[in-house]
């Protein structure tokens, strides 16, 4: 299963589970890569997102009313022109569930495609990291964890991962947001991404 949450606790609305029309809609690696900009750093035009991504405004504003269509953004009423339309996320967390479309072979295809660039988007988040210069205050404060050492039962893992999605969830929303929604961030805060991947592994038959 796959977690997007795109709301505070507070400010949920029910969660949308992605279906199979859905899945098909967001399977584009231009679509996923859109998608993503518009969450991390809120609405955009396609004028400003064809830039960043060295893309046709044409392409991108097709893929963009296609992400539309399927429910995953929506269009910032009451901001720009005719010509020049705001895009937004929709203010709803979604759930994949990709047991549901494994085994289907007319959704196969897309789930194969939003998966692999749903790991490249976590893949390049990290190399974009490592690659900036950061100063010493927030260089010492990320980290790079693994551990491999692990032996679990499905249900352990289960445990583990909602237990681990809870911690970072006890720091949403954004310490001060919760009594005053409008008041300003830190001046010291940046966003965070926090990029959780735990998951089994074939063994080596070594007998």
């Amino acid at each position: 299963m796959i977690d997007d949450p795109q709301t505070t606790p507070e400010d949920a609305k029910p969660t949308r589970l992605i279906d199979a029309r859905s899945l098909r809609g967001l399977a584009h690696p231009l679509r996923v890569r859109l998608l993503e900009l518009l969450k991390l750093d809120g609405p955009a035009t396609s004028t400003g997102l064809s830039e960043r991504l060295g893309e046709n405004t044409g392409t991108v504003s097709w893929h963009l009313r296609h992400l539309a269509e399927h429910g995953f953004i929506e269009e910032e009423t009451g901001r720009g022109t005719k010509r020049e339309r705001w895009w937004r996320v929709v203010n709803q967390p979604s759930v994949l569930n990709t047991v549901d479309f494994r085994d289907n072979p007319e959704t196969q295809g897309a789930l194969s495609v939003y998966l692999h660039e749903l790991v490249n988007q976590q893949f390049n988040r990290v190399i974009n990291y490592i690659g900036e210069d950061w100063a010493d205050e927030w260089r010492n404060v990320g980290t790079l964890s693994a551990w491999s050492d692990l032996r679990m039962t499905p249900a352990q893992l289960k445990a583990l991962n909602e237990e681990l999605t809870a911690v970072v969830e006890r720091h949403l929303p954004a310490p001060g947001a919760e009594s005053d929604p409008d008041a300003e961030p830190d001046p010291d805060a940046l966003p965070i991404i926090v990029q959780l991947q735990s998951f089994p592994r074939k063994e080596r038959d070594t007998r």
